[in-house]
């Protein structure tokens, strides 16, 4: 035997633990990988910037005496009936079909009790979100799935999809198993056969066709109804100007990390840009046709606190969309389900699986043993308590840094702790007057 020690076994970086499960898995299977829950990746968020608080230079507000105002106005641009918010922080759209019934129900009872907006996801509109939901944005699909003029009339806003954070360039999936009697009537499917959405909208080819689309909108709806267009976070400069060319009120960008959408795990994690570098670019282009804070800006993509809410308002959002954080919110991935997960081949943390309609906490399932289980009044409660949390730790944050209302919040309230967070936000690098690329350098 040799008088010196082996060198210990060393794990390929390329060709990881993960990576290799993944390759056995597809080998074994022939089918790629479907899942939720959004980018796993370590990418540049929100966590990677700082505010930095008044002190003598700047003049902070008394948080028990001087008002934080926190409301926004949605749709101002050209519909008759623009949306009041309470708070900045809406419900992003997740469809019935992927949410349960009770669910969606939850969703408004919470988000009405906040004082802010739900929006309906593809599929159509349910009577239990818009019985519940104080205000209602219904989406408008390539799929077109559950739509009909008299819903368009119905709802308080309409929103066109163009593309969504988790697979920009790419349709949605509803696997046969959550195509139920009710979801298949809604859609007008058969029940039990697996759902593609299309992605990309079938009477249109271009920014023309869409303003062309949004003009037939208004008119169907008398002009009332705001019109946002959603597009995923890819090339947010361009998307944006030719969103608000083609006349919308509202512009929702959605970054990668994204993540109550279905479909393929390649898409997630190597489709997109972080939803950091996207907000400067998307401000960047309102800002140029001079269309700031005339046409909103709604941010969504891994948003989970009220600090991240602050943060993308001092880069320039007039609000923000949650979508997995309201489902934990709800009760997903709740640890006292822990056993059941663990049944399912997963844990409560790392749930994924939204799409196979399993979900022990009965929220994205469509099967009544599973979705019974859910309490919506509990679920709403719960959901509009995280929302008020949110608002006050954003109020916290703003008037700290001297600001009486959310909106007045700016890029210069914040710095980068990294290069690469520095380079997106287009904001300092800590204890410097620097980013990358800033006056060519």
């Amino acid at each position: 035997m040799s008088d010196f020690p082996h060198t210990p076994p060393k794990q390929s970086w390329t060709f990881s633990n993960d990576v290799n499960a993944e390759i056995r898995r597809a080998a074994a299977s022939g089918i790629y990988d479907i899942r939720g829950g959004g980018s796993k990746r370590r990418l540049p968020h929100f966590d990677d910037l700082l505010f930095l608080g008044a002190s003598i230079s700047r003049y902070p507000l008394e948080g028990y005496r001087e008002k934080c105002a926190t409301d926004v106005w949605l749709g101002t641009r050209h519909a008759k009936k623009p949306i009041h918010l309470d708070i900045p922080i809406t419900i992003a759209g997740m469809s019935f079909g992927s949410l349960s019934g009770p669910a969606k129900e939850a969703l408004g009872r919470g988000a009405s009790a906040a004082g802010t907006s739900t929006t309906t996801g593809d599929g159509g509109m349910t009577e239990e979100e818009r019985g519940h939901s104080k205000t209602l944005v219904y989406q408008y699909l390539p799929s077109r799935y559950g739509m009909n003029p008299d819903d368009l009339r119905r709802c308080d806003a309409i929103e066109i999809v163009v593309g969504q954070g988790a697979k920009p360039g790419g349709g949605g999936m509803l696997l046969g198993q959550k195509i139920s009697d009710r979801v298949a009537e809604m859609r007008n499917l058969p029940k039990g056969i697996d759902q593609r959405s299309a992605c990309r909208h079938p009477d249109w080819t271009g920014p023309d066709d869409m303003e062309i689309k949004i003009l037939e909108l208004r008119e169907i709806t008398d002009w009332e109804k705001p019109i946002y267009v959603k597009i995923g976070g890819a090339r947010p400069y361009y998307d944006t100007a030719l969103a608000v060319k083609a006349g919308a009120d509202v512009v929702v960008l959605d970054g990668m990390q994204g993540g109550t959408a279905a479909t393929q795990d390649v898409f997630i994690e190597h489709v997109g840009m972080p939803t950091l570098a996207c907000i400067p670019e998307a401000v960047k282009a309102l800002q140029d046709l001079g269309m700031h804070r005339k046409v909103q800006l709604i941010v969504s993509g891994g948003i989970r606190n009220g600090a991240d809410v602050a943060k993308a308002m001092a880069l320039g959002a007039d609000a923000v969309s949650i979508g997995t954080a309201a489902l934990v919110a709800l009760g997903d991935n709740d640890p006292k389900f822990e056993g059941e997960y663990r049944k399912l081949g997963t844990i409560a943390g790392a749930y994924d699986d939204w799409h196979e309609g399993k979900d022990p906490a009965g929220i994205t399932t469509q099967d009544p043993e599973l979705y019974n289980r859910f309490d919506p009044i509990l679920g709403g409660r719960r959901l509009s308590n995280y929302l008020k949390v949110m608002t006050l730790e954003a109020q916290t944050i703003a008037r700290a840094c001297g600001k009486n209302h959310l909106h007045n919040l700016e890029p210069e309230d914040l710095c980068a702790l990294t290069l690469e967070a520095a380079a997106m936000a287009k904001v300092p690098l800590a204890g410097t007057d620097w980013y990358p690329g800033r006056n060519g350098f």
